[in-house]
């Protein structure tokens, strides 16, 4: 096997076609108009409109109905499901130790724990929103909510 040199790297044989050189005649293959058609503004040199224009008629992304809605307090939220509490370590849990413990986003600034899973030991939450499942199933594992 032969060794591999940088001075003789070269693309594959069809991979890349040469540069068309318009506007050199009518034996070079693009003479005359240059593949631009005859007149309009697609023909001028430098005549050319917004991406998206259509030549007036309505263009497709105002036909379409508009869809959907993100809210921007979604960046500020968190949702924690219950088993993820399951592996947590600290006696107290509160945002900084959700955060710390990769379980929510840096750019959280509050978070709620909802019912998902199932919750085996008993953990205390400070300053952290509870649906009313997820209340019942930690105190039934023994914990308990700090509003």
């Amino acid at each position: 096997m032969c060794a591999l040199r940088m001075n003789e790297l070269k693309p594959g044989d069809g991979s890349r076609r040469p540069r068309l050189r318009v506007g050199r005649g009518a034996s070079a293959g693009q003479g005359k108009t240059c593949g631009r058609g005859v007149k309009g503004q697609r023909a001028r040199k430098g005549g050319y409109h917004k991406v998206g224009f259509e030549g007036g008629q309505m263009p497709l992304q105002r036909r379409l109905p508009k869809v959907g809605f993100r809210s921007a307090v979604k960046l500020l939220r968190a949702e924690v499901r219950l088993h993820e509490l399951q592996g947590i370590e600290a006696a107290v849990i509160d945002l900084a130790v959700l955060k710390s413990a990769g379980i929510v986003h840096a750019g959280a600034e509050q978070a709620k724990v909802v019912l998902s899973g199932e919750l085996k030991k008993a953990v205390t939450l400070k300053g952290i929103g509870v649906t009313k499942g997820a209340r019942a199933a930690i105190a039934a594992a023994g914990g308990k909510v700090e509003d």
